[in-house]
């Protein structure tokens, strides 16, 4: 197992997708967290009564670093999303999956040894996208005043949390790599179902009387729970930002969002030991 751990390791590590999508991960977290940072951090909202909401003001400092740090955090796991796509939909498109299943004849063996090594790849996406996040809130943070670590065991665990979360969309990604093996359209529909008609969803969802609760279980929302991201939110702040009000418990949210990893990878590899390959 360790050898085919290290042979899925030297595929990432010996292509330029892994410091592209690394490089990738902290610039879009330094990028986005500087622009929504700037905004908790300078914004305000108008109120009912006419007078304007400092946000930096509306809620204490340990809200105010978890909201900077972790809003960037759909497009880091969007990347290993994508990453987890490409490790199985390369081996199709490139037609190395019968070299390596001639040389792993065990196809769960084969498929658990991506799974760690998605694992592993995706562990150091993350740590390269919460450093990006980390540097630019701390600028940002710093420059404004305001405390840059108020309470450091307390987001400490909140970046463990982003890192459980950016794995956890990494193993989806190498389920849906499995479902769909044209790699191009499994990225066109992961990317499309992500960004487009999980929110769309969302929103329609919540129209319905029942619809809020049902829509705090959909994988982005969930994602969010599991960092708390909007935790300390004055509750009107959260309504004009159009967030919904049941939000599941971080550890629940933690959860379910295990369960939807593993269903995808409990699909990939039932597809992978039932499939013909080619």
């Amino acid at each position: 197992m360790t050898g085919l751990v290290r042979s899925e390791l030297r595929k990432f590590f010996t292509v330029r997708m892994w410091w592209g999508l690394t490089l990738a991960a902290f610039l879009l977290g330094a990028g986005l967290t500087a622009l929504s940072g700037w905004f908790m951090v300078h914004g305000s909202i108008p109120m009912p009564n006419g007078e304007s909401l400092s946000l930096a003001e509306s809620m204490d400092d340990v809200s105010l670093a978890r909201m900077i740090y972790t809003q960037s955090i759909s497009m880091g796991y969007l990347l290993t999303f994508v990453m987890g796509i490409i490790v199985i939909g390369g081996e199709y498109r490139h037609k190395t999956l019968t070299g390596t299943l001639l040389a792993a004849p065990r196809r769960g063996s084969m498929i658990l040894a991506k799974v760690v090594a998605v694992a592993i790849t995706s562990t150091v996406i993350a740590l390269a996208h919460l450093a990006g996040s980390v540097l630019a809130g701390a600028v940002l943070l710093g420059s404004a005043g305001h405390e840059i670590f108020p309470d450091p065991g307390q987001l400490g665990l909140v970046f463990l949390r982003v890192i459980l979360v950016l794995v956890l969309w990494g193993l989806i990604g190498l389920g849906l790599g499995v479902l769909i093996p044209n790699q191009v359209v499994a990225l066109f529909v992961g990317v499309a179902i992500v960004w487009i008609i999980e929110p769309l969803l969302g929103v329609f969802i919540q129209l319905a009387t029942w619809g809020e609760t049902l829509a705090s279980y959909l994988p982005a929302q969930v994602s969010l729970a599991t960092v708390d991201a909007y935790s300390g939110m004055p509750e009107e702040t959260q309504q004009m930002f159009g967030l919904s009000g049941t939000t599941l418990t971080w550890w629940i949210a933690a959860l379910v969002l295990a369960g939807y990893a593993a269903v995808m990878t409990a699909v990939g590899w039932f597809l992978t030991h039932r499939r013909d390959v080619s």
